[in-house]
């Protein structure tokens, strides 16, 4: 299995049997305008998931869906923002959507405020998610079972004590909260670690560039795996365009594969 890491929450996990995409947002810095999956990545993407309404994380799957035919997963406050996508399929905490090659389980997360900065600085203006609140609309963790082996991806989230005992063979978990306060910091993410026991982690949604600022959401990634690695975990850093092959063997269930 074949995981990719783009900027922020972006990843495509791949096999031979499929290629899924994770939040194919918006790369907002110096006006880019792109999507943070470049459009070379598309081909091949057979699902969606998309974690929360932000644009950073939401921006460019319909465009993605439409180009591909592949299905959307997302909250269900998500759904009437993808009227134009021919397959959408909302999912809540705790229920799960079988896609036949893989299931998708919904996890409780929640998006913190974001505070936004104008006349350098002198002007902020804090937004908190909430019902009619386009920040984080959506948000939900997807626990995603492909053959034996778990993959558990947070999003933008605080720290959550529902997550206990998870234990995925893989945790992508944001640390990028220490400034903006939308995510878990280094050390909120520790605490998750330890409470999810994952057998791996990658680090995600930090050192993030944003219009023309950057680092808007600064970690200290090597802080982060080697507390880590003291509880015995392993942890991996990845930048944006890497790709690492882990899990070579999956077990899969003879029934699915067959239809029955």
């Amino acid at each position: 299995m074949k995981i990719k890491h783009f900027l922020h929450n972006s990843f495509t996990i791949e096999n031979d049997r499929i290629k899924i995409a994770i939040d194919p947002g918006l790369n907002m810095f110096l006006l880019k305008f792109n999507s943070l999956i470049p459009k070379s990545e598309w081909k091949g993407v057979t699902h969606i998931l998309v974690t929360h309404g932000d644009p950073d994380h939401f921006r460019f799957a319909a465009k993605m869906a439409k180009a591909t035919k592949a299905p959307v997963i997302c909250g269900k406050p998500l759904i009437g923002l993808l009227k134009n996508v021919a397959s959408v399929q909302g999912i809540g905490v705790g229920e799960t959507t079988d896609l036949r090659e893989f299931q998708v389980e919904g996890i409780k997360t929640a998006h913190g405020p974001l505070t936004f900065k104008f006349l350098f600085g002198l002007i902020k203006r804090k937004h908190k998610p909430g019902p009619g609140v386009r920040i984080g609309l959506g948000t939900i963790g997807f626990k995603i079972r492909i053959g034996n082996k778990i993959i558990v991806n947070l999003g933008d989230t605080l720290l959550q004590k529902e997550w206990k005992d998870l234990n995925p063979d893989l945790l992508m978990i944001p640390i990028g909260g220490k400034l903006a306060k939308n995510t878990m910091n280094e050390e909120e993410a520790l605490e998750a670690v330890k409470l999810i026991s994952p057998k791996k982690v990658i680090p995600c949604e930090y050192n993030c560039d944003f219009l023309w600022r950057r680092n808007v959401n600064p970690a200290n990634d090597a802080m982060f795996k080697s507390e880590v690695e003291k509880m015995g975990i392993e942890c991996i850093i990845m930048k944006s365009g890497d790709e690492i092959t882990i899990f070579a063997y999956l077990e899969y269930s003879s029934e699915k594969l067959l239809g029955n």
